[in-house]
C-alpha cells in the first residue's frame, strides 16, 4: 500500500511530461503536414531536400547546359521549375 505514495506522483509526472511533449509538438508544427512524407517517397529526388549549396550548384549547371544547348534541361521541367 505504501508503494502507491511513490507510484501515483510518478505517474502524474509522466502524464505531465506526455502532455507537455504533445503541446510542444503542436506548437512546433509537427502535425502540420501529415501526407507530405508519404507522397515524397514516390519521387526519386526532391530538390528541396538538398543542401542550399548543392541546389545552387545544380541550378548553375542546368543554366550552363541551357546556355550551351539552347534548350531547357529535362530535370528542370520534371522538378516543377
Amino acid at each position: 500500500m505504501t508503494i502507491l505514495y511513490l507510484l501515483i506522483p510518478l505517474s502524474l509526472i509522466l502524464l505531465g511530461l506526455a502532455v507537455w511533449a504533445f503541446f510542444w509538438a503542436v506548437k512546433n508544427d509537427q502535425f502540420e503536414d501529415l501526407e507530405g512524407p508519404a507522397h515524397r517517397i514516390l519521387f526519386d529526388e526532391d530538390v528541396n531536400d538538398l543542401p542550399p549549396e548543392e541546389r545552387a550548384r545544380r541550378q548553375r549547371a542546368a543554366q550552363e547546359r541551357e546556355r550551351r544547348d539552347g534548350t531547357p534541361d529535362d530535370s528542370d521541367t520534371a522538378s516543377g521549375r
